[in-house]
């Protein structure tokens, strides 16, 4: 059950990433376009996590506790400055699709 769970939620993750990056590529304006860009890049932190949780999950060993260690640093580390990057890049959407009408 909660490797469907993991599943379900590593390709919800997958989907938000590609819908993210499509509005990246078809966004005229600079800072929207960065602003897409942090958050498909939360979704693949996302999608980095989930997927180390999910190997953890399906094969316990010492090996893959190490190589899911260093997937679940590097997602959390991803998740987070991206985070910071939506929440900066956030304030000033609004303003650049006002100007540019």
């Amino acid at each position: 059950m909660i490797n469907l769970i993991f599943v379900f939620a590593i390709i919800i993750s997958f989907v938000f990433y590609f819908y993210f990056k499509t509005k990246q590529f078809r966004s005229p304006l600079p800072i929207a376009k960065n602003w897409y860009k942090s958050k498909a890049n939360v979704s693949l932190g996302a999608f980095i996590l989930l997927f180390g949780f999910n190997q953890a999950y399906l094969f316990p060993g010492l090996f893959t506790f190490i190589i899911v260690a260093i997937l679940v640093v590097l997602g959390i580390f991803v998740v987070i400055e991206n985070s910071k990057k939506v929440r900066h890049y956030g304030q000033f959407v609004e303003e650049e699709y006002r100007i540019n009408q």
